[in-house]
């Protein structure tokens, strides 16, 4: 039983000339033929070179038939000449051979083992019966064995078939009873090859067709992954990252910080943590308006960015306000640090697009304690730290 779906059967049966079992469009043809192409070869060459040799082998039985007469040295001459013919056209093949573009030399070998089949019937007219069974081999090696067209084989097959057919008739005296009898297990013999490898080349190109569909299939699918692993990635960093500065949002900054906690918990190693806030920031977005205020807090992330240690976390928290994590940082080089983050953004305002601003901000810094329950024992110190500045005159580094 069929395990492919009936729409995919009729549309294969569709693509697929019926009396050839080749594509109907050309260029899929070719695909095919250009995808067995590396098979082709060397099946065909084996199967020229294993016929060539059981062809040359016969040549015991002429000299059991014919004995050592002219007739036994043409016989020998016209075998060595096909075999070195086969053998030649097999290693052709084996490096040229292309059913897209030499499709001829595919076919020589099928019609000069034919004609050497055809030339022994003059040569030796007493062993017909012997003959007439090797014909019927031959058609039935030509369909199935030797990897070829259907319609090139079938081309051989029937050239063998009325060659010998005509040698019969010219070379022996047969009745034509006998001729009868030939001619229909020659029809027979014509007629299983051809729909044998129908068949199969039907099924060939239908599993080709089917493999290309899943492939085709499997492609969709892996774009479609990617495309969604896009928009969960962009979902991610819209979860995660403030739309204006491209900084960890406040959710996304204390998951962060909390693991940054814990951590130096269990190891013991010192955390510090910034609160910053723009100072005026109502003054600079009344006066030059939101959208001038927006740049701002974009410059003055970039600039924190830039001042920061890549280990260190910083993110907005709202507003004008911000908030760093400082790994493995004690209380005296967070405030070298602040001091740098202050120089930096101050350092904004001589640029051409920043001149009518004087930008500075307030800092409020806290070190982790031994008796810090939770990240937020932290938060709320370096707050109250951050807001002790701005009471005493904003732009300056204040410790909890």
């Amino acid at each position: 039983m069929s395990l492919m779906a009936p729409e995919f059967r009729e549309r294969t049966d569709h693509q697929v000339y019926w009396m050839t079992g080749q594509f109907r469009e050309r260029d899929r043809e070719d695909v095919y033929r250009r995808t067995i192409k590396p098979r082709v070869r060397f099946e065909s060459r084996l199967a020229i070179v294993v016929a060539a040799m059981i062809f040359g082998m016969f040549t015991i039985s002429d000299y059991f038939y014919v004995g050592q007469s002219a007739a036994f040295y043409a016989l020998v001459i016209m075998r060595a000449i096909v075999v070195g013919c086969c053998l030649a056209l097999a290693m052709a093949i084996g490096r040229w051979g292309n059913y897209s573009q030499r499709l001829w030399l595919h076919a020589l070998p099928l019609w000069i083992l034919a004609t050497g089949i055809i030339l022994i019937v003059p040569l030796r007219p007493d062993t017909l019966s012997t003959q007439m069974l090797a014909v019927i081999v031959a058609i039935m090696a030509f369909y199935l064995l030797i990897p070829n067209l259907l319609t090139v084989v079938t081309g051989a097959s029937l050239y063998l078939s009325v060659g010998f057919l005509v040698a019969v008739v010219l070379a022996t005296e047969v009745s034509a009873v006998v001729i009868l009898r030939i001619t229909l297990l020659l029809i027979m013999a014509n007629v299983v090859g051809f729909f044998a490898l129908l068949r199969v080349e039907y099924l060939q190109r239908k599993q080709f067709a089917l493999l290309h569909e899943e492939r085709g299939h499997n492609r969709q699918l892996l774009r479609e992954m990617a495309h969604r692993r896009s928009l969960e990635s962009q979902l991610r960093r819209l979860a995660e990252q403030d739309a204006l500065t491209g900084l960890a949002n406040r959710g996304h900054f204390m998951k962060r910080a909390q693991t940054l906690f814990q951590r130096s918990r269990v190891e013991g190693i010192p955390l510090s943590l910034f609160m910053l806030d723009v100072d005026h920031f109502k003054v600079i977005n009344d006066t030059w308006g939101h959208s001038q205020g927006d740049q701002v807090l974009i410059e003055i992330a970039e600039a924190c960015q830039q001042s920061l240690r890549p280990q260190d976390i910083i993110g907005r928290f709202g507003g004008e306000e911000f908030v760093v994590a400082l790994p493995d940082t004690r209380l005296d080089d967070a405030k070298q640090v602040a001091a740098r983050l202050q120089q930096a953004i101050a350092g904004l305002a001589s640029r051409s697009d920043m001149s009518m601003l004087a930008l500075s901000v307030t800092i409020g810094i806290a070190e982790m304690r031994p008796g810090d329950s939770d990240l937020d024992a932290l938060l709320k110190r370096a707050d109250k730290a951050l807001y002790v500045g701005k009471r005493e005159g904003r732009d300056r580094v204040v410790v909890s």
